[in-house]
């Protein structure tokens, strides 16, 4: 289990908190989505659990142990990220990018064994890059590339998963088979912390939402929970209505047109 108890942080020169006291909970076996409008935090949620901001107070575990105990091997070695933005300094195939995911597991040496072969293997199948194995990264199309790190989170392994949108650049086709994955993890067994703008997608799949505003939990629960038209309408400062998706029955927002009162 992830969990954030009380986490604050804020950033050099800045005169307000970018998560001011966030508590929230990411338990195996569920997909918990963190949601928000821009600026409200959630981005400051990953970079906090991988070390690269502070807190200033509170609480990051994993499974009760402390993050800022533990060594960024180890952590590594347990959870798997997709961070909102990579820039690749070194050119290299697609298959030696995804590759990377195993260094945390790597000996002394710095040798691959069969298992970490294996393991990019099926992270490659499983994110649909099998096909661009030999291709250069800075050849990659955007959404190409963001499947490529995707298949690298997924050959790192680990009992947690955390993505921070992940669906950047994909096609709609592509955009559902992560969505799909992500729910297949969870049912794995593993812990998912998505970070998306994504809300009827995010309503399909997952199990839990929370919605970050201004860097506090504006709500927190179960999807019916939290996709109500107020508390949208609040957080977001946007007219509009929450439906149900015809097709499987998950809330689904709709903007209004300002001033209208009737959807676009």
């Amino acid at each position: 289990m992830i969990r954030f108890a009380a986490a604050r942080v804020r950033y050099p020169g800045q005169d307000r908190d970018a998560l001011a006291g966030v508590t929230l909970e990411a338990p195996r076996g569920s997909v918990t989505a963190v949601v928000g409008p821009n600026g409200s935090g959630k981005s400051t949620l990953v970079r906090a659990l991988l070390g690269r901001v502070p807190l200033a107070e509170g609480a990051i575990t994993l499974d009760g142990a402390a993050v800022r105990d533990a060594d960024r091997t180890s952590i590594a070695r347990r959870v798997a990220v997709v961070t909102q933005r990579e820039e690749l300094v070194f050119p290299m195939p697609v298959r030696e990018y995804v590759a990377l995911g195993r260094l945390p597991h790597l000996g002394r040496w710095g040798q691959g064994s069969a298992a970490d072969r294996d393991a990019v293997d099926a992270a490659m199948a499983r994110a649909e890059v099998d096909g661009l194995a030999d291709r250069p990264v800075q050849e990659l199309s955007g959404g190409e590339w963001q499947r490529a790190r995707f298949a690298r989170a997924l050959a790192q392994g680990g009992e947690a998963f955390v993505a921070d949108e992940p669906t950047t650049f994909l096609d709609v086709a592509h955009e559902m088979a992560v969505f799909e994955l992500l729910g297949a993890l969870a049912r794995e067994g593993r812990a998912v912390l998505l970070v998306s703008h994504q809300l009827n997608l995010v309503a399909r799949f997952a199990d839990r939402l929370i919605l970050l505003h201004d860097g506090r939990v504006a709500a927190a629960g179960g999807v019916n929970d939290v996709m109500q038209a107020p508390i949208l309408e609040n957080v977001y400062g946007w007219p509009l209505v929450v439906t149900r998706d015809p097709a499987v029955g998950a809330p689904a927002l709709v903007p209004l047109r300002r001033g209208s009162g009737t959807p676009p």
